[in-house]
């Protein structure tokens, strides 16, 4: 998962950010609301966790700007405003969450799980694909009850053919669910990667486009 955070505490962006590549997920983080709209511009995210207090400009603001684009990305709220009339308005406005500073950084990664699930169409951590049963929350694998080890590049790979098992992903696309991990990506890692995961899971867990992409493979 592709994560943008927009917040202007340096600290908190900082635990935070460092929080969800501990997840294993890809995070931008920046703390300008003109800043954000050019990533979101020029990378497609995943999720966005937004505070509504910024340098220039409310997050509020840029929220409904957003859905009044036609934007469906889930999004999360992260602010000190706690009173009802703030959460109700920030609902209203298109947030799929909303978390009041200070907040617990395991209920962060909870919460991103749980909107992340929701807009894939998993609202159940725990889901089959032929015989694989697939445990999002604990990232476990397991066929016919023997556990399959990933690593966690791995996973991350196959977790977001799961996420969206019609989709065909670029390898572009594919590159950039592992920026958490590596700033730069050897030009064959990802062929590594899913001829790995096809070794461990099944040569038809993923299928090959040629020239396009990926896609995950039929049950």
């Amino acid at each position: 998962m592709r994560v943008l955070l927009i917040e202007d505490n340096q600290i908190l962006g900082a635990a935070i950010r460092d929080q969800i590549i501990v997840d294993g997920h890809g995070v931008d983080f920046v703390s300008r609301l003109d800043e954000a709209a050019e990533y979101m511009q020029a990378t497609g995210y995943d999720l966005v966790l937004l505070d509504l207090m910024l340098p220039d400009g409310l997050g509020l603001n840029f929220l409904k700007t957003l859905r009044s684009q036609g934007d469906v990305t889930p999004v999360i709220i992260l602010t000190a405003l706690d009173q009802i009339s703030d959460r109700i308005a920030g609902l209203d406005a298109g947030a799929d969450d909303y978390m009041v500073k200070p907040f617990n950084l395991f209920e962060l990664s909870a919460r991103l799980k749980s909107v992340s699930r929701r807009y894939a169409g998993n609202p159940n951590p725990i889901i089959s694909h032929g015989e694989l049963e697939i445990n999002l929350s604990a990232k476990s694998i397991h066929r016919m009850g023997k556990n399959i080890n990933l690593t966690a590049k791995e996973w991350t790979i196959f977790e977001t053919f799961i996420q969206r098992p019609d989709m065909l992903f670029s390898k572009t696309q594919l590159e950039d669910s592992l920026y958490a991990y590596d700033r730069e990506i050897e030009s064959n890692a990802i062929e590594v990667h899913i001829s790995r995961l096809r070794k461990k899971l099944g040569k038809n867990i993923i299928r090959t486009a040629r020239g396009v992409g990926y896609r995950l493979g039929d049950k």
